[in-house]
């Protein structure tokens, strides 16, 4: 709308920007008829002329002095804004003045503010000097008499006074006091460890003095000297408390092999005790000197293992390598009890974090991990893991030595691994396979428990070896007899199929009774398929989880390397292989039935009937195996689903091609061959819940299959059933049913319907005129069959119940 219309709406037309003339004519005169009024029109608008000339001159009119108001009130803005201009400023020169008073008031209370606060800063100063220049002279007289306990407070003293002088140094007064506290401080230093070396002399035996409350007073002094000083203190006496043991487990001495690494942890125990009831109070608490002792004592047995495992690395042996193992983790294991570990690492006290409760399967109490029953659950992937945080800060400070002999282990698993694969494979000769159990599924082979069993107890004993290099080693282990596991005790126990599928003929199919046909496997084959499948997805869902493990155990940098997707697709094909299995078992002793449908002489039907002995062949066939396999899948059914819809993608296509087999077909057949379709889809939609107490609803992937497949064979047969004459309605009715642009399907049904070849040469070449054209895009090739919408599909069984009443 124009800024007009915003101020001053108006519904008028005339107000309109776009308004057209032509139109408000034909608006006020829309039929020859309402000319007659013309005259009062054209008096109305006159008015509103002369109303509007009126309006306008009002207007004018009053515009006249305005202009004349405008000035005069502009002339009266200008005064008042003079006027205030002029009070503003008196004000500020009035601020001006009371600035200038204040400031010349206060002028003499800031000199006294200024003196004040030089005179009291000169005071503080004089006192300071006055401290540091006696309290440095009394450092010096304590020095000299060893009075370290007052030298401790007084030094810290000193030194914190020292501290204010630092902008003074220029003085050469305050830089000559600065120097003898340096010079006293050096003179402790080498003071206190002069008298160290005294108490505790690097050669010969200890005083028998030993601690004194001189050389506790020392150590106080020690807090505040260089931090060298307390270290040197620190490193001598942590030397001399230890060469006792580096005498006693030298390499040539029998207890130094690690048969008998007991008696260090033994010795280094005693030493502690020894060293708390005589030397605890000596030293600072803070100095965390047990826990250093214990710590050197780590590393320095760390390093002789290490040379004598290098020396004598023939000798070591499993048992004795874990022997060793053992015993050591569990002296670290005490450590982390006794001390925090704050000596480890810059010295810091913080204590690890305690990680939060997993969801994994695999973590169980590792402790008992040899006894425990390993319980393997089906988790989701996506939970968060378990934060790899180091609960024992002494974990590996002496065990580490063993890593580059853990081959001697790695080895020796794998060599228990092959034996228990071995024994595997000969227990289940020997025993056969699992019996039955209808009641509770498909039973899980035991052996499989057994061997994630194992793996855990080697994964958790290697984890407190090592989780480096020998936990990738480890895991290639695992990975070749996980793939020896599916090849040895799943695949190559799962029943193998025959080549034929029997001798029967038509007539003795047709006339045989229900029951008298055995499956292709056993009910004892079929269980253990089900049992192996089952044990496959097991180990599938296990392996998974073992994955996950294996990651959280090993070092951060190698968990790129821990890759069992491989494994995991090895039981995905025993899986898949046990479902072909049974689909090919259950499929083949379907074909008999089917080869019958397709040698029977359809054209000679004469009347329909109940459904065909071929379809209660199908049926019998159907109801004995799939009962079966779906109790003993009953805990994995998702491979149940599996194995149905596998079924119905290999029988419903099988059983069109043997549909076309059968020609010619009459009338009748064609009527009784669609009862039997019928029929089947029945049993097919059942198939998932079929022989069971509880109906289930089928899945929907499987419905959709099984009613797009058997649609398309009730299409074909009603597309035989339709009449060929006209050509053109019998050409238009097959494209509108099958929905099939290819011409070998429509020449089988021709081959069906029984025609001659000269007939159905020139049905061809109508259908092929008769053809769609093909969508933009498409490649010209058959039309795909849409699936039948529910109401299509119940309009059609409805058809075919009125069909079936009508010939009974």
């Amino acid at each position: 709308f124009p800024p007009s219309l915003q101020v001053f709406p108006s519904q008028d037309p005339l107000d309109r920007a776009d308004f057209n003339a032509v139109e408000y004519i034909n608006a006020l005169f829309p039929t020859e008829q309402s000319l007659a009024n013309i005259d009062e029109v054209v008096n109305k608008i006159r008015l509103k002329i002369r109303r509007l000339d009126d309006n306008i001159r009002t207007v004018v009119r009053g515009q006249t002095n305005v202009g004349q108001d405008g000035r005069q009130a502009l002339e009266e803005a200008q005064k008042a804004i003079q006027q205030l201009f002029g009070k503003i400023k008196d004000i500020k020169d009035k601020a001006e003045k009371s600035e200038q008073m204040v400031k010349e008031i206060t002028r003499d209370i800031k000199q006294l503010d200024h003196a004040k606060r030089h005179l009291t800063t000169s005071i503080t100063t004089l006192n300071h000097l006055h401290m540091l220049a006696g309290g440095v002279d009394s450092l010096e007289a304590m020095t000299r008499r060893r009075q370290y306990g007052e030298v401790a407070n007084l030094l810290q003293g000193v030194v914190n006074v020292l501290e204010h002088f630092n902008k003074y140094m220029g003085i050469p007064q305050i830089r000559q006091l600065s120097e003898r506290v340096k010079a006293a401080q050096n003179e402790l230093g080498q003071q206190i460890l002069a008298d160290f070396e005294e108490a505790f002399p690097s050669q010969g035996t200890k005083r028998t003095g030993g601690p004194s409350n001189v050389l506790r007073d020392a150590c106080l002094v020690a807090n505040v000297l260089d931090p060298r000083i307390k270290q040197e203190i620190i490193k001598k006496f942590i030397k001399q408390h230890l060469s006792e043991y580096l005498v006693l487990f030298q390499e040539n001495q029998d207890v130094a092999w690690l048969d008998k690494i007991d008696r260090r942890y033994a010795w280094i125990k005693r030493q502690l005790v020894d060293y708390e009831e005589k030397y605890g109070r000596m030293f600072p608490a803070e100095w965390c000197m047990t826990e250093r002792i214990a710590v050197e004592f780590c590393h320095v047995t760390r390093a002789e293992l290490s040379k004598i495992m290098r020396t004598r690395a023939k000798e070591i042996e499993v048992k004795l390598l874990l022997f060793a193992i053992q015993r050591t983790t569990n002296f670290e294991g005490l450590l982390a009890k006794r001390f925090s570990g704050c000596t480890l690492a810059d010295g810091t006290g913080k204590k690890p974090e305690v990680p939060p409760p997993s969801t994994n399967p695999f973590l169980e109490d590792e402790t008992g991990a040899e006894a425990d029953e390993i319980v393997m659950e089906k988790s989701d992937t996506d939970k968060p893991k378990k934060p790899k945080v180091p609960d024992n800060p002494f974990h590996g400070i002496v065990s580490k030595c063993f890593e580059p002999h853990l081959y001697v282990y790695i080895e020796s698993q794998d060599k228990n691994l092959g034996e228990l694969i071995d024994r595997f494979v000969a227990d289940f000769k020997a025993q056969g396979p699992p019996k039955p159990n209808v009641d509770e599924g498909g039973a899980v082979l035991p052996s499989c428990a057994d061997l994630f069993v194992y793996y855990k107890k080697c994964m958790v004993q290697c984890s407190q070896l090592s989780t480096g290099e020998p936990m990738i080693a480890l895991t290639t282990i695992f990975q070749k007899y996980l793939r020896e596991y599916a090849w040895k005790i799943l695949s190559g126990n799962l029943p193998k199929t025959t080549s034929s599928s029997g001798g029967l003929t038509i007539t003795s199919l047709l006339k045989e009774k229900e029951g008298s046909e055995v499956a292709k496997f056993t009910l004892e084959e079929l269980c253990l398929i089900c049992s192996i499948l089952s044990t496959a997805e097991y180990c599938l869902a296990t392996t998974q989880q073992l994955e996950e493990k294996l990651k959280e155990k090993v070092d951060a940098s190698l968990m790129e390397r821990i890759n069992l997707t491989g494994e995991m697709d090895t039981f995905s094909i025993v899986i898949s292989n046990s479902i072909q299995l049974l689909v090919q078992d259950l499929d083949a002793a379907c074909d008999p039935a089917l080869t019958a449908m397709s040698k029977m002489q359809w054209q000679n039907v004469e009347h329909v009937g109940d459904q065909s002995p071929y379809v209660t062949s199908v049926i019998l066939h159907i109801k004995q195996n799939v009962p079966i396999i779906r109790d003993n899948l009953a805990s994995t059914r998702k491979y149940f689903t599996q194995f149905c819809i596998k079924f119905a993608n290999s029988f419903i296509p099988k059983f069109i091609n043997h549909l076309f087999k059968c020609k010619p077909i009459s009338m009748v057949g064609a009527e009784q061959l669609l009862l039997d379709t019928h029929s089947l889809k029945m049993v097919l939609l059942d198939l998932p819940s079929i022989g069971s107490q509880v109906v289930r609803k089928a899945p929907a992937s499987y419905t959709k299959i099984v009613v797009k497949g058997m649609t398309r064979a009730e299409m074909i047969l009603k597309v035989v059933m339709a009449p060929h004459e006209p050509p053109v309605v019998f050409v238009d009715n097959y494209i509108k049913l099958l929905a099939d642009c290819s011409t070998d399907t429509f020449q089988k049904i021709l081959d069906m319907k029984g025609l001659k070849r000269s007939e159905q040469s020139s049905m061809l070449d109508l259908f092929r005129l008769r053809l769609p054209a093909p969508p933009p895009g498409g490649d010209g090739g058959s039309l795909s069959l849409s699936a039948p919408t529910p109401e299509q599909e119940s309009s059609r069984i409805r058809k075919l119940e009125k069909l079936i009443k009508k010939r009974l």
